[in-house]
Formats: C-alpha cells, sequence, structure tokens
C-alpha cells in the first residue's frame, strides 16, 4: 500500500508527533542528558529551517511538536531533526537502527478552535499520563 501524500505548503501549521519503536515502557530519553540533546538538537533544526515553533512536549516515548513551516519544509524539518537525535542516542545508549516507529505523523491545524484544543492538548498530556500510570517502570 503507498504512503498517503504529505500536505506541505509555505505558512502551514502542523501537530506533529513521533513515536519511539517498542512498546509503551521503551524510553525515547533515558535521562535528562537525553532531553537535554533532544532540545538542542530541536532548537538547532527551528534556526536552520526557519520553524516557527509554537510549543511541545517530550513524553517517555513520543514528542509532540506544534510547529509553522513558513518556508513549507516539514519533512526536511523532522528529517534532520529526528536523525540527528537517533545518531546520538544510538552512540550514547550503544544500539542501532531505527529510533522512530515509521514516519512522524502530521496533522494540519485548521483555525484557531483547534489550535486552541491543542494547546489544551498537548500541555495536558504530561498531567493526564502521570494521572493514569500506576507504576514509572
Amino acid at each position: 500500500m503507498a504512503r498517503h501524500v504529505r500536505v506541505e505548503y509555505p505558512g502551514a501549521i502542523y501537530h506533529v508527533t513521533c513515536r519511539m519503536l517498542g512498546d509503551a515502557r521503551s524510553r525515547l530519553f533515558k535521562d535528562e542528558a537525553d532531553y537535554e540533546r533532544y532540545i538542542l538538537r530541536l532548537s538547532e533544526r527551528v534556526e536552520q529551517y526557519n520553524i516557527r515553533l509554537y510549543m511541545f512536549v517530550c513524553m517517555r516515548n513520543h514528542t509532540h511538536l506544534v510547529i509553522e513551516t513558513p518556508k513549507g519544509n516539514l519533512s526536511k524539518f523532522m528529517h534532520s531533526l529526528s536523525t540527528a537525535y537517533t545518531v546520538y542516542y544510538n552512540l550514547r545508549h550503544k544500539r542501532h537502527g531505527h529510533l522512530f516507529d515509521g514516519r512522524f505523523k502530521a496533522k494540519l491545524v485548521d483555525g484557531d478552535n483547534y489550535l486552541l484544543a491543542l494547546s489544551r492538548y498537548v500541555h495536558l498530556n504530561p498531567v493526564k499520563v502521570a494521572l493514569f500510570t500506576v507504576t514509572d517502570n
């Protein structure tokens, strides 16, 4: 089955998610150094690709980004970000291969009401997960 065509155009706003390979117990960020490196790579790529980063959250095994692409370059930006973090993670944790589960997911943000609801969702995601997590192994 062919992949869906990604809609990219200048000025588009997206809700982007990237999930790590494995189950819910997999950790994309094993410690504070991993979080810091991801945020460093994210900030470098935001500047390099002229991205407007509205909000983000780093969860245990996935990330959420809400971004605008003034140049219509979402795929190039995400490829660079995920490759940079994967290379770092694989070297640091002595592993090889893919880190993320398939392609990143990107939904176009359609209007202010959706953006407002999305802001609530992204900001409350860590709180909701903490409420429903019985153990943190």
